[in-house]
């Protein structure tokens, strides 16, 4: 069972990156916060948690932190929620923030999660109580909107895109999102320049 990768970055993706390890370059899917760390030709060290599906195919999931892949670990256990949705919860929800919307029951967080319904933010509520522990100190405060500007566009840079068409995405992800974190602006951007292919 692979634990944990490190080695140069050959690869990054709106869903993961590509490690090189032992020669072997291995595929990971990872939330936009974990993906805008990296950078193409520097060294990573992810944590991994290995997923074999029913047909044997495995797949790997990466965090910048064990805390994110244990609470990764977690969620799966919960009727319905696969690794892919567990992923996804995991980008629109960092491991502090999920903790507070299950011990404060708010479901209305939840459901704002894409692919979280009604039934399935109550089953979180009820499964999840007490599992994930306390969340960890008070919420970090938000980067200067220019830090998280640059961290956004030199994401979307390593990714594949032009800095001038990233400067008018992560504009247009402002306005959808005005204070957003690096993660939740990075979504918006990808997905606003997915439109314009």
């Amino acid at each position: 069972m692979i634990a944990s990768l490190r080695g140069p970055v050959t690869r990054i993706t709106a869903q993961g990156a590509v490690i090189e390890a032992g020669g072997v370059g291995y595929l990971i899917l990872a939330t936009p916060e974990t993906l805008a760390g990296l950078r193409i030709g520097d060294e990573a060290y992810l944590h991994v948690s290995m997923v074999v599906s029913r047909e044997n195919e495995q797949t790997l999931y990466g965090f910048a932190d064990d805390d994110a892949r244990e609470v990764f670990e977690i969620l799966k256990t919960v009727s319905g929620i696969g690794p892919r949705l567990a992923l996804q919860i995991l980008s629109a929800l960092p491991p502090n923030d999920l903790r507070r919307a299950i011990s404060t029951d708010n479901e209305a967080t939840l459901v704002r999660v894409p692919g979280i319904g009604k039934k399935t933010a109550q089953r979180m509520l009820l499964e999840l109580e007490g599992k994930l522990g306390p969340a960890v100190g008070e919420a970090e405060p938000s980067a200067p909107e220019s830090d998280s500007d640059t961290d956004v566009i030199e994401a979307l840079v390593q990714m594949g895109w032009k800095e001038h068409d990233s400067s008018v995405a992560l504009a247009e992800a402002h306005k959808q999102i005005p204070g957003g974190t690096v993660a939740q602006l990075l979504r918006a951007a990808l997905q606003a320049l997915s439109q314009r292919r």
